[in-house]
């Protein structure tokens, strides 16, 4: 298996967990249970948020092969993480302006890393705009 055929693997997982990394994210941020707070206890809030959205959007970055699409994901996951601390509000959680700007950081970060290794991965000609290797347009 070719190092391009590899790569184009790992997208398609990387595709594929988005789902389930969004809705982890989600019920995170929404639940009362006690591994939530357990994990807040061990680690700073806005580490975990910025962490969160990093991931999702680093995901969502190279899931679309780092076009326009990764610009509408970011600004979505922006909108959903306000979303999501103005409804803690209403769940019994405290909605706190700074864990959103966390994950405004963590997107932002998520986004240029993608965006950064998926260009340089094209330069070298090891993916194109399509996910396949330029190669093997040739063959």
């Amino acid at each position: 298996m070719t190092f391009r055929k590899i790569l184009h693997q790992v997208r398609l997982i990387d595709s594929w967990l988005v789902a389930p990394a969004l809705l982890f994210v989600i019920c995170g941020e929404l639940s009362h249970s006690h591994g939530v707070d357990l994990l807040e206890s061990y680690f700073w809030d806005k580490a975990l948020h910025f962490a969160a959205y990093f991931g999702l959007c680093l995901m969502t970055t190279i899931a679309v092969r780092a076009d326009r699409r990764a610009l509408w994901w970011a600004v979505g996951l922006v909108a959903l993480g306000g979303a999501l601390e103005i409804i803690q509000g209403f769940t019994g959680r405290d909605a706190d302006i700074f864990d959103e700007l966390a994950n405004t950081l963590g997107v932002i970060c998520g986004l240029g890393i993608g965006w950064a290794g998926v260009a340089y991965l094209k330069a070298r000609t090891l993916v194109d705009g399509t996910g396949e290797g330029l190669a093997s347009k040739q063959n």
